[in-house]
């Protein structure tokens, strides 16, 4: 009687062993009643995503007070306008030395084989600091590079003064420089197992054929990288045009980018029926990050087709 009850418990595989199933895998839903567990996403997605969109829409196309055209429209001019680009200048420059500097540190860091455990602390390190910002970050960088920081007064020692240089950790410079802490390392961690897909035996045939190491990396290796280096600059931009801590902490909340406008008409402080222009640069901001997230789930979708 135990072993019948044993082996009931047991389900036999083609090649003669067997695997015990859990209570969850043998309850199971008929095909026709799957879909039903996918309700709570879509309720989550439809209650918390989909609704708020919704109405942000409904309230950006409305005219302002005394115009008669829309806040849509109005967010895309003047000031906010510049915002704009001041905004897509600094994600374009970030995301850009983002993909240089990170794509070389992982290049650098896996040709390292010894000590081994120094890949395993670079990539630990990189995930840590591609996910630290927000107020901690700026502090730390306001206690290194700010008017007072250890740093400034460091090189100030020795006779350059970065205040007269026209250097400030709030000013388009200084901002950089801090969001740069954190798009090296996420560039890092998406160029990892890029370089990692690239099989040693295509440069072996490569070489076997007289191909130089710059041939090699000028038609198999680059092009081989170029989906998985332009869906990190997409992530690398949309990373920096929606931050918003980091910038206002800098800046104590003076920056001209446009999430810290946005923050500017969410808490009251508004233009006599100017109460939707918020809502119009959050929407615009939505526009934007949704046609760079779909360049990147794009690219990232050709480079897994030769990293599988």
């Amino acid at each position: 009687m135990a072993l019948t009850g044993i082996s009931s418990l047991g389900q036999s595989d083609p090649k003669g062993g067997s695997h015990t199933r859990t209570p969850l895998q043998r309850f199971q839903l008929p095909v026709k009643f799957k879909p039903i567990g996918l309700i709570p996403f879509f309720g989550f997605v439809g209650l918390f995503l989909v609704w708020p969109a919704i109405s942000l829409f409904r309230l950006a196309i409305q005219p302002t007070k005394n115009s008669d055209i829309s806040a849509m429209r109005e967010a895309i001019t003047g000031d906010y306008l510049d915002s704009f680009i001041y905004t897509i200048k600094l994600s374009l420059l970030t995301a850009l030395l983002g993909v240089l500097l990170g794509s070389l540190l992982a290049a650098s860091v896996l040709r390292i084989e010894r000590p081994r455990w120094f890949r395993n602390f670079m990539t630990s390190f990189a995930g840590v600091a591609a996910n630290l910002g927000g107020i901690p970050l700026a502090f730390a960088f306001i206690a290194a590079l700010g008017t007072q920081g250890l740093i400034t007064k460091m090189i100030d020692y020795f006779g350059i003064n970065l205040s007269d240089a026209g250097f400030r950790i709030s000013n388009f410079a200084g901002i950089t420089i801090v969001y740069l802490y954190f798009q090296i390392p996420l560039m890092f961690l998406i160029m990892v197992p890029a370089f990692n897909g690239l099989r040693a035996s295509w440069s072996e045939a490569a070489a076997s054929l007289g191909a130089a190491p710059w041939q090699y990396w000028r038609y198999v290796g680059l092009p081989l990288l170029t989906p998985a280096l332009l869906g990190g600059f997409l992530l690398l931009f949309s990373n920096a045009f929606s931050a918003y801590a980091t910038a206002y902490a800098l800046s104590s909340g003076g920056a001209r980018l446009v999430p810290v406008q946005i923050r500017f008409f969410l808490q009251g402080n508004t233009i006599t029926g100017k109460d939707n222009l918020g809502y119009a640069l959050a929407a615009w901001m939505i526009i934007i990050m949704l046609i760079t997230m779909t360049g990147y789930l794009f690219v990232r979708r050709r480079a897994e087709k030769w990293q599988q």
